[in-house]
């Protein structure tokens, strides 16, 4: 038997424990098998549970302008924030499972999601319509940007699944920057 799993039999189920995983600090109830190194689950996980956090605070916010939206484009914008905050928390459920099909621990509360964010809160009472889009693209690049970058280490450490799922969240996301791109801009206005 591999000395990196141990196999024990408790009330007929099996319970399978990466040996390594001690700083990971996984309860044994919850430590999933996977053929990664302990130290790869530890890193892609943390990567993960931030766009997981990131994900949570651009919902939000999102929604938050949607409620808020005014103008002579409201209906416009207004839809289009709802489908687009409907695409990003379609998001969460994913991310947060694929944590835990690698053995890692995924958020548990709120005050994590903040602690783990980068995506900033807006708070203000008033945000004009073209402001609120201007903030949402520049959020949705940033996500983006992450992304890559958690794909790259899912693709350094051999984790397929990672970044397959990575790859299309980011499409999705490239897709939310552009139309947020096109509904803000003015006449003959190119600037991103």
């Amino acid at each position: 038997m591999s000395t990196a799993v141990n196999l024990r039999f408790l009330t007929g189920r099996c319970n399978v424990s990466k040996t390594n995983n001690k700083s990971a600090k996984v309860s044994p109830d919850l430590d999933t098998p996977t053929d990664l190194a302990p130290a790869a689950v530890e890193k892609i996980s943390a990567s993960l549970n931030v766009l997981l956090a990131d994900a949570f605070a651009l919902y939000l916010k999102t929604k938050n302008f949607h409620w808020h939206v005014s103008g002579r484009h409201f209906r416009d914008y207004h839809l289009l924030l709802d489908e687009q905050s409907e695409a990003i928390f379609a998001t969460t459920d994913q991310l947060a499972e694929r944590v835990r099909k690698l053995g890692g621990i995924t958020l548990r509360s709120i005050g994590q999601i903040a602690k783990l964010q980068t995506i900033q809160d807006n708070n203000e009472d008033y945000v004009p319509p073209r402001e609120m889009l201007r903030e949402l693209m520049e959020d949705n690049k940033n996500m983006a940007a992450a992304m890559r970058k958690a794909h790259k280490l899912a693709d350094d450490n051999e984790d397929r699944g990672t970044a397959s799922l990575l790859e299309q969240f980011i499409d999705e996301t490239e897709r939310r920057t552009w139309f947020l791109f096109e509904a803000s801009r003015q006449e003959g206005d190119n600037a991103a």
